[in-house]
């Protein structure tokens, strides 16, 4: 089966996934009962959520400039913005096809170095954007740990009920296993530089510089700003939308802890590659509203599709908008 075999087959998969996620997702709603909640709904504070979302990509944007400028001073923020908001888009369609666009976008767009060749290389870049998800998976550990202080009483009884089957050891070992076979490859790498792994050493190389990138950043404290602007502007998604729905009673108790809380799941719903989260974000965060408010799976699927929907909106316009600019603007 030759590669492009291969690649539909497997988005064909994971787009049926996502098919089969909002079917189950979608089946327990009473549409008499969605219309309505439309109804009563705030669309100001869903036009906010766009516009807190969209502010959101731009600090992205910003926040991986910093990390490329070491590597190609010519790295414009504008630039980094359109590539995640093309990158969004793309995530639509093809799951984590988009972050490779956005990779592959900055080093067409890096400058040329004497020889004529792009200063970046996609192994460059590809350590910056390891970088930016590190800080955001430390960021995501650091909010779980205060929703569990916050909220130990219900959080302990959910994840008991979750994890309760977990094997700890296991895990444990499971990670340490894939821990030494990452740096026996690395070692590997390195002993047979001379011998046949002399590119596939060149790409660990590379990946190393992207991820010294941030020792070399001029303001470091402005990369951890633009992290905390980041998940700052998610939960006001959160928040806005449980404001434009502050008009139904099975919302109208709920808080700016609440929505926090809603943020942090509903962001590990991009574990699962579907297309967009489609169906795995509505069911995770309507199975949160129901475990923790005894909002019933119907209603809950409310918040989660409004607010699922906004953003696909907002990341679908952003999109086409950057595109347009990109290929006949900036021209």
């Amino acid at each position: 089966m030759d590669k492009k075999a291969q690649n539909i087959l497997k988005y064909s998969f994971w787009i049926a996934l996502a098919a089969v996620l909002v079917y189950f997702c979608l089946r327990a709603i009473d549409w008499k009962e969605f219309g309505a909640a439309l109804q009563q709904c705030r669309w100001i504070y869903v036009v906010l959520a766009m516009l807190v979302g969209a502010a959101a990509q731009w600090f992205k944007g910003a926040r991986w400039q910093l990390l490329l400028e070491p590597l190609d001073a010519s790295a414009s923020r504008i630039t980094c913005f359109n590539a995640y908001n093309i990158c969004m888009a793309s995530n639509l369609v093809l799951p984590r096809a988009g972050e490779l666009i956005r990779l592959g976008y900055a080093v067409k767009h890096s400058a040329l170095d004497a020889q004529g060749k792009r200063v970046l290389g996609f192994d460059k870049v590809l350590g910056t954007a390891v970088v930016e998800r590190s800080w955001d998976a430390l960021v995501c550990l650091s909010m779980l740990a205060a929703l569990l202080v916050i909220m130990w009483d219900s959080m302990s009884a959910f994840l008991q009920e979750r994890l309760g089957g977990v094997n700890a050891m296991a895990l444990a070992w499971t990670l340490a296993g894939l821990a030494i076979l990452g740096l026996a490859f690395l070692l590997l790498s390195w002993l047979l530089r001379d011998k046949g792994l002399g590119k596939i050493w060149g790409f660990v190389r590379g990946i190393g510089a992207g991820l010294s990138s941030f020792a070399h950043m001029r303001g470091w404290w402005l990369f951890l700003l633009y992290t905390l602007l980041i998940w700052g502007c998610h939960w006001l998604t959160s928040a806005a939308i449980v404001w434009a729905l502050q008009d139904i009673p099975a919302f109208s108790s709920l808080t700016l802890t609440d929505a926090f809380l809603l943020m942090v799941l509903g962001s590990s719903s991009a574990i699962i590659p579907v297309p967009g989260g489609f169906g795995a974000y509505h069911g995770l965060v309507a199975g949160a509203l129901m475990s923790f408010w005894n909002i019933p799976l119907g209603t809950a699927m409310i918040y989660a599709t409004l607010n699922h929907e906004s953003q696909v909106v907002m990341q679908a316009l952003c999109g086409v908008a950057s595109y347009i600019h990109e290929s006949f603007l900036r021209q």
